[in-house]
């Protein structure tokens, strides 16, 4: 499993977190004219989009919210909580197969690998809810001290993304499947979770069956804390962040059982 030692070794390569980090950032945008700007320009449109389309022209209504942005933010709120989940999964997936010519080349701890896609991520995730941070304050809908309740629920989603993503990322390098299968799960992986419509309207039994969905009380409590301005009900977190525990250490078990086997199947 993970030790100190470990741990240490992934320290002493901070340097080559850092350079990947960046060269990640800025290879996504090369070569085109506006650069990193695009990581602002993209969620600022599409949050543009959602307030005018949804709140302006068809004027969708929440039950008990009577602001005329109030779908724009529940629909933001999930949508980029999904985006954020969604790439850490993906990219944490991928990730040994995607630098297999890094792993077979170079000695350093594989563990730098998935570090560097959660710091990407997160660095992604901050610039655009940033953004979504101030369409809320100008738009006169933030959430005050309810958005202390944000980094919990972060953190359990980042656990439960990671534990998932690495364990099927070390499984992947023996059955490439894997994330091809899990690209087109996330397509109805997505429309199982409450963004787009409001739960109240499904049937209750409908309802009972998609609750087993770890990310809905996810994204519910994110709906909670920017939509409500309340803190959630962590209650209904448990279940997410158990599987998250779950799931972290399945992760490090396969990794750590069939890391030795790694570069032999790349």
């Amino acid at each position: 499993m993970i030790s100190f030692r470990m741990l240490r070794d992934v320290w002493a390569f901070r340097g080559f977190i850092t350079a990947n980090v960046k060269r990640n950032l800025h290879s996504r945008y090369k070569n085109t004219q506006f650069g990193l700007a695009w990581t602002i320009l993209q969620p600022l449109a599409m949050i543009l989009i959602y307030t005018v389309v949804f709140a302006g022209l068809m004027k969708p209504a929440l039950p008990g919210h009577d602001s005329k942005f109030a779908y724009s933010i529940y629909l933001c709120s999930g949508v980029l909580t999904w985006g954020f989940f969604s790439e850490l999964l993906s990219g944490c997936v991928g990730v040994f197969v995607q630098n297999a010519n890094l792993i077979k080349k170079i000695s350093f701890p594989r563990l730098c690998l998935p570090i560097i896609v959660i710091l990407t991520s997160l660095i992604n995730f901050a610039i655009v809810m940033g953004l979504f941070l101030v369409f809320l304050i100008v738009s006169g809908n933030f959430p005050g001290l309810a958005i202390l309740g944000f980094f919990p629920v972060l953190l359990i989603l980042v656990g439960f993304s990671v534990g998932l993503g690495i364990f099927l990322g070390t499984i992947n390098v023996f059955y490439r499947d894997v994330e091809q299968t899990l690209n087109v799960v996330l397509q109805f992986w997505f429309w199982l979770t409450p963004i787009v419509y409001v739960t109240k309207t499904l049937p209750d039994f409908i309802a009972h069956i998609m609750a087993l969905n770890p990310m809905w009380p996810i994204v519910r409590a994110m709906h909670t804390i920017f939509l409500e301005a309340q803190f959630p009900d962590w209650q209904d977190l448990i279940y997410p962040a158990c599987l998250a525990l779950i799931f972290l250490y399945a992760g490090v078990y396969a990794f750590w059982k069939l890391g030795g086997e790694l570069v032999d199947e790349l």
